[in-house]
C-alpha cells in the first residue's frame, strides 16, 4: 500500500513539474490563432524541409497538451489542417488527440479511481453497472456530441470500469467527425491573406459545419440508438395504427383524444374500466365523499350560521347511502370517458388485457395490432407494504374503500400524505373514530411546517388522533397495529385499516419485462424529455406509470406531448415542460401549491422574500364562516417575479389558478395587484397578498420625499 502511494506521489510530482516547465517556457502563448498566422510561413518552410521531424514535434506537443489538459487543443487542431493539409492533418490530430486523451484517462485511473470507488461505493454501483453494460455507447455519445469538455470526459471516465482498449478506439471514432470539421477549417484559415478571406465560401462553410456538427451528431446518435434497440424486431411493411394506447385513464384518454382529433388512426386498450383510477376509484369518488362529509359537518355547525340544531346530535350516517351518491356521481361523469364517446371520436376501443409483443405489435385477446407508436399509460395502484400480519386482515385501499356499506367505528389510516389526510378527515366527519399514523415527524411532508401544523390542529379539533413518528412493525390478532415510536413499541387498535402509503406504477404483466425497458429506483418507467422510454424511440409513456408527479392534471399535460411527439417525430417534437406544476390536497381547509415553498427554497439555497396574507381578514371568508388560512408567496429579493405560492384556505385549489397563470406567462405581483378582482370573493386574497408585497417593497426614501411634497402643498 505504501509503495502504491509512493508511486502516486511520484506521478503527481512529475506531472506538476512538467506543467510548471511548460508554463515557464511560455509555450502556451503560441497556442493561439494569431501566433499560428504569424509563424505560418516559417512552419510551412520547416514542413517542406523536415516533414517527419515537424510531424513528430507536432504530435508530441498535441499529446502532451491533451494529456495534461492544457487549453489549446482547438488551435492545435486548426494548425494541423493549416500546416499539413486535410488528410495528413486529420490522421495526425486524430491519433495524437486519442493517445493524449488515453494518457489523461490512465493518469486519472491510477491516481483517483481506487479512492473514488471505495469512498462512493454505494452511489456508484448503478453507474458502474451501466458503464459495464453500455459504457462504449455512453462514451461514443459524449465524444460525438461535445456537451462536456473533452478533458473532463478523460478524467471522469478514468474513474469507471471501462476497458482502456475500448476507451481508446471509441474515443478515436467518436472524435473523428469533429476533428475532420476543425481540420478542414484549419486548411481554409491557412489560405487567408487578408480579412476579406473571412467571407470566402469555403471558410464560411467550414464554420457552418462547426456550428451544426452537434445537431447532426445528436440526430445521428438517435438513429444509431434507435436501430440498436429495434434490431432483431421485424418491422411491418404497413401499420394498422399510428398509435396504440394501453390504458384508458386520464393520460391514455387525452393522448388518444388528441391523436384522433388530428386524424391519426388510434387504438385504445383498457382491461378494466374506462376512465381509469381518476374516475372510478380516485379523484371523482374521493371528492364526492369529501363533499358529503363537508355538508354533514356544516349540519353540526348549524348554530354558527344562526340556524337551529335539528337534534341535540346529528343522526348517524348511513354510509351505504353516501356511497350510493358517490356511485351516482361516477355514473354521471362516465359518459365523458366512455367507449361510445371515444368510438364516436374515431378511436378504436378494445376491451381486454394488452400484451406488447414487440415495439411494433400489441396483442389484445386473439388479435394482434401493429402500430407505428405505442403509448403506455397503465397508471398505478395503491402501495401495499410488506407488513407482517397484513395478509390476514381485510384491509382497505383507495381502490376498495368505496365498497364499504357500514361506517367503521374505529378506522386506522396508515399514511399521512394527501390521500390519507383527505380520507381520514372525511371518515372522521361522518362519525368514525379515526387514528392517522405517519412514519415521518409530520403529516403532509411535502408542505411547509406551518401548513402541516395548521392542518394537524384542525384535524385534532375534529377528533382525529394523529400519531407521527410512528413506524408500523406488524399487525397482531387482526385488529392491532404495533408501531415503533421513540424506540418503544406501542399498540393501536382498529376495526378497519386503510392503507394510504402512496401509489406503485403498473409496469408488469404486459410485456415490458421482455423488452427490457428501463425502470427507475421508484419503480416507474424512465422517460426522456420527449416522454419516450429510454431504449425504444417509438414507445412513449405518460401518467402515473412514469411520474415524476402522480396527478391527473399532470398526466393530461404529459399526454399532449406524447401525442404530438409520437405522431410528428422526427419532423417536430417538444420537450415536456414541468416548470409550473400546481397541486392541491382537498382537506378542509384545502392546501394548494405551485412552484417553490419555503422548505424547498431553503433546501436548494434559493434566496427569497416571503409575503404572507392572512385569510382571517378576507371579507368573503368571514361571511362564509371560513376565515382560516393564509396565502404565502415567494419572490426573489427586490423582484415581483413569483417563485412559488402556497394557499391554505377554502377553495384554495380554485384560487391558485391565478398564480399558475402568472408563473406560466411571467406575470409578477404588480400585474396581480393591478387586476380588478370581483368583491366579495375569495380570489381577492391574491390581490391583497400582492398589496402586502407592494407595501413591504415600497421605496422608503421616495415616500419621505412624497410626504414633504404633500406638506408643501398644504402650506
Amino acid at each position: 500500500m505504501k509503495k502504491q502511494w509512493l508511486k502516486k506521489i511520484l506521478v503527481l510530482t512529475g506531472l506538476a513539474l512538467v506543467f510548471f516547465l511548460i508554463q515557464q517556457s511560455g509555450l502556451a502563448q503560441y497556442l493561439s490563432l494569431e501566433a499560428l498566422k504569424e509563424h505560418q510561413q516559417a512552419l510551412d518552410d520547416f514542413y517542406r524541409s523536415q516533414p517527419l521531424l515537424l510531424l513528430g514535434l507536432f504530435a508530441g506537443i498535441y499529446i502532451l497538451s491533451t494529456a495534461l489538459s492544457i487549453p489549446g487543443a482547438l488551435v492545435l487542431t486548426l494548425a494541423g489542417g493549416a500546416i499539413f493539409g486535410f488528410w495528413v492533418g486529420l490522421v495526425t490530430v486524430s491519433l495524437s488527440s486519442t493517445i493524449g486523451a488515453t494518457l489523461a484517462f490512465l493518469v486519472s485511473r491510477f491516481l483517483l479511481r481506487d479512492w473514488v470507488q471505495t469512498r462512493f461505493r454505494d452511489k456508484l454501483g448503478s453507474i458502474n453497472r451501466g458503464i459495464e453494460k453500455e459504457g462504449a455507447f455512453y462514451l461514443f455519445t459524449l465524444r460525438l456530441v461535445p456537451l462536456f469538455p473533452f478533458f473532463l470526459i478523460n478524467l471522469v471516465m478514468g474513474l469507471t470500469p471501462i476497458r482502456t482498449s475500448a476507451y481508446f478506439f471509441v474515443s478515436m471514432v467518436g472524435m473523428l467527425p469533429g476533428t475532420a470539421v476543425y481540420v478542414n477549417a484549419g486548411t481554409q484559415i491557412a489560405q487567408l491573406d487578408s480579412l476579406k478571406g473571412l467571407l470566402s465560401p469555403a471558410l464560411l462553410l467550414s464554420f457552418v459545419l462547426i456550428g451544426v456538427l452537434p445537431l447532426i451528431s445528436k440526430r445521428t446518435l438517435e438513429v444509431i440508438k434507435a436501430r440498436k434497440h429495434l434490431r432483431g424486431f421485424k418491422k411491418p411493411k404497413k401499420f394498422d395504427f399510428n398509435m396504440v394506447v394501453i390504458g384508458a385513464g386520464s393520460a391514455g384518454l387525452v393522448s388518444a383524444y388528441i391523436a384522433a382529433a388530428i386524424k391519426a388512426k388510434v387504438a385504445l386498450v383498457e382491461k378494466h374500466k374506462m376512465g381509469g383510477d381518476c374516475l372510478n376509484t380516485g379523484c371523482v369518488p374521493s371528492k364526492a365523499l369529501i363533499r358529503s362529509a363537508k355538508i354533514f359537518n356544516y349540519l353540526k355547525r348549524a348554530p354558527e350560521f344562526g340556524l337551529p340544531q335539528v337534534d341535540s346530535a346529528p343522526q348517524p350516517v348511513d354510509l351505504g347511502q353516501v356511497m350510493e351518491r358517490v356511485k351516482r356521481i361516477i355514473a354521471r361523469i362516465e359518459p365523458h370517458d366512455s367507449v361510445e364517446r371515444y368510438s364516436g371520436l374515431g378511436v378504436d376501443c378494445f376491451q381486454g388485457e394488452a400484451k406488447i409483443l414487440s415495439p411494433y405489435e400489441v396483442q389484445v385477446g386473439d388479435k394482434v395490432l401493429t402500430s407505428k407508436n405505442i403509448v403506455i399509460a397503465t397508471g398505478a395502484r395503491p402501495l401495499v407494504p410488506e407488513l407482517p400480519g397484513l395478509k390476514e386482515v381485510d384491509y382497505l385501499t383507495s381502490d376498495n374503500v368505496w365498497d364499504l356499506k357500514e361506517l367503521p367505528k374505529n378506522l386506522l389510516v396508515l399514511g399521512g400524505g394527501p390521500i390519507g389526510c383527505e380520507l381520514a378527515q372525511s371518515f372522521a366527519r361522518l362519525g368514525s373514530k379515526v387514528t392517522l399514523v405517519e412514519m415521518a415527524p409530520e403529516i403532509m411532508g411535502r408542505e411547509d411546517q406551518e401548513v402541516a401544523q395548521l392542518i394537524r390542529q384542525r384535524f385534532e379539533q375534529e377528533g382525529i388522533a394523529i400519531k407521527t413518528s410512528h413506524r408500523g412493525l406488524r399487525i397482531e390478532e387482526g385488529r392491532r397495529l404495533i408501531c415503533e415510536h421513540e424506540g418503544q413499541e406501542t399498540a393501536l387498535d382498529f376495526d378497519r385499516i386503510l392503507l394510504a402509503l402512496g401509489r406503485q406504477a403498473n409496469i408488469k404483466g404486459f410485456g415490458l419485462e421482455e423488452l427490457g425497458v428501463e425502470v427507475s429506483e421508484r419503480g416507474t418507467l424512465v422517460a426522456d424529455e420527449y416522454m419516450r422510454v429510454t431504449n425504444y424511440p417509438n414507445i412513449y409513456v405518460c401518467g402515473d406509470v412514469t411520474g415524476p408527479y402522480q396527478f391527473t392534471h399532470v398526466a393530461s399535460h404529459q399526454a399532449w406531448f406524447v401525442a404530438v411527439n409520437s405522431l410528428f417525430s422526427p419532423f417536430k417534437r417538444f420537450r415536456v415542460d414541468y416548470r409550473v406544476i400546481p397541486w392541491c390536497t382537498f382537506t378542509d381547509p384545502e392546501v394548494a401549491r405551485v412552484g417553490l415553498n419555503e422548505q424547498e427554497a431553503q433546501e436548494r439555497g434559493v434566496e427569497y422574500q416571503l409575503t404572507r396574507y392572512s385569510i382571517e381578514g378576507l371579507d368573503r371568508a368571514i361571511a362564509d364562516g371560513e376565515a382560516k388560512g393564509f396565502v404565502k408567496v415567494l419572490t426573489p429579493p427586490g423582484s415581483d417575479r413569483i417563485l412559488g405560492a402556497t394557499i391554505v384556505g377554502p377553495h384554495a385549489g380554485d384560487i391558485m389558478a391565478e398564480y399558475v397563470l402568472a408563473m406560466k406567462y411571467g406575470l409578477g405581483l404588480n400585474k396581480i395587484l393591478g387586476t380588478i378582482h370581483i368583491y366579495p370573493t375569495l380570489a381577492e386574497a391574491n390581490k391583497f397578498a400582492a398589496g402586502v408585497w407592494k407595501k413591504a417593497t415600497a421605496p422608503q426614501g421616495a415616500l419621505r420625499w412624497l410626504a414633504r411634497y404633500h406638506q408643501w402643498r398644504r402650506s
